[in-house]
């Protein structure tokens, strides 16, 4: 009989502890917003991301080799990672021959594709095949694009002048992988000293310059810019 009082005295304060908590409003919501306030954070955080992103700066993978060797060379395992630059492209600044840019595909709008502006307004480019023309004249409000492996790209030559307005971004730095990253730079004529050994690099360094001399070579220069608007 002595036990049973000694029971309840016991369970009295645990069972009001936990009626308490159970009915503490407070409580309740210090553990709701807890379980919720960081989404929440994410989506107040989401529009300013996605202004960034849509108007300024975006990151994107670059898949194939129509860009080698200037990306994606067969010396690195992975797929280049880029930052590609939106505000230059949307705020008009002038697109010049030798930048590298993202655009719609003209053949089918859903994709996009990655090329290097070789021509632009006003300029006379002799094509490669299996464009029909010789020669081509870019009007006005438009840019004759390629890729930088000729034997791997649908470009210009298949699809003719590219319209200004499918132009979305610039590319201006390799983020990824690290032996590479830094901003692209017009291929120069390596330079070794007498009785250096030329190495891959030399080689390599020589072939870019040599791709972009024949690039230049095929283009009556009218312009260096194009207007963007």
């Amino acid at each position: 009989m002595l036990l049973f009082p000694k029971f309840l005295k016991l369970s009295r304060p645990l069972t009001a502890r936990r009626v308490h908590r159970a009915t503490d409003p407070e409580g309740s919501f210090r553990r709701a917003w807890t379980l919720i306030g960081r989404p929440l954070r994410w989506i107040y955080w989401l529009p300013l991301g996605l202004g960034f992103t849509q108007y300024f700066y975006t990151l994107k993978t670059i898949r194939g080799r129509s860009m080698q060797p200037t990306l994606n060379p067969d010396t690195s395992r992975w797929d280049d990672i880029v930052v590609f630059d939106r505000y230059s492209i949307n705020s008009g600044e002038p697109i010049r021959k030798g930048d590298i840019v993202a655009l719609r595909d003209p053949i089918d709008s859903r994709k996009m594709i990655v090329k290097r502006i070789v021509a632009v307004a006003g300029d006379v480019v002799k094509t490669l095949p299996p464009y029909p023309d010789a020669e081509v004249f870019v009007p006005e409000g438009h840019v004759w694009v390629e890729g930088d492996e000729p034997f791997r790209t649908l470009d210009s030559n298949k699809f003719g002048p590219v319209p200004l307005a499918l132009l979305d971004s610039k590319l201006i730095y390799v983020i990824w992988p690290l032996d590479r990253i830094g901003s692209l730079r017009p291929p120069i004529a390596p330079v070794s000293r007498r009785g250096d050994p030329r190495d891959f690099r030399w080689y390599s360094d020589m072939a870019a310059f040599e791709r972009e001399q024949r690039r230049q070579s095929r283009v009556t220069t009218c312009s260096t810019t194009s207007s963007h608007s």
